[in-house]
């Protein structure tokens, strides 16, 4: 049975920080990044229908959006195989490894050479990844298992499924918009 209140108990946190330091994006990363740390240290919490994979593509689920859109907390499901486009935020994030492992291809747009691979990296099981503007932003991300699933839990600065974003093309650094959307049409109850 899955323990929900994990969940509860990481928005009420989160929305406490947001609340004290607001825009402060070094603290929520500082802050922020104990409390992820703390949540995916349990694997016991994340309903079942929340972590399911599909042959399709990855699954990107909203899991908890702050009333205010200061905050959205995602699981992505990865099945063997499965990558993102090349893509940016546009607002600070943080991705925790809750299953499995992530490998990270990072780039950098130089509006005259265009887009250039910068470093690349696994995320195990408990990593806690940052991402935003000010530090890097653009990036593609896979699933690091050659079988099996992975899932990670995602925290952004906004409502990510409604926040207009950009996929680039790798070869030219092409940019177009995008919103991503999400995968579920309800979010699990973390009051019951």
């Amino acid at each position: 049975m899955e323990n929900i209140g994990r969940l509860r108990d990481f928005a009420q946190s989160f929305t406490r920080l947001v609340e004290q330091v607001g825009c402060d994006e070094a603290r929520i990363f500082s802050d922020g990044k104990s409390l992820l740390s703390e949540l995916i240290a349990h694997d016991d919490w994340l309903p079942h229908a929340f972590a399911q994979p599909s042959i399709e593509s990855y699954r990107q689920y909203l899991l908890y959006c702050d009333p205010l859109e200061r905050f959205s907390v995602v699981s992505f499901v990865w099945a063997a195989g499965q990558t993102t486009p090349v893509h940016d935020h546009t607002v600070w994030g943080m991705v925790g490894v809750l299953r499995g492992a992530e490998r990270c291809e990072e780039y950098e747009l130089d509006e005259a050479a265009g887009l250039r691979a910068s470093g690349s990296h696994e995320l195990p099981v408990g990593g806690v990844d940052l991402v935003s503007p000010d530090i890097g932003d653009i990036h593609r991300v896979s699933n690091a298992l050659e079988e099996g699933v992975s899932i990670s839990i995602h925290v952004y600065g906004g409502n990510i499924g409604a926040v207009q974003r950009h996929v680039y093309d790798p070869n030219t650094g092409a940019k177009k918009p995008f919103i991503s959307g999400y995968s579920n049409r309800v979010m699990p109850n973390i009051w019951g």
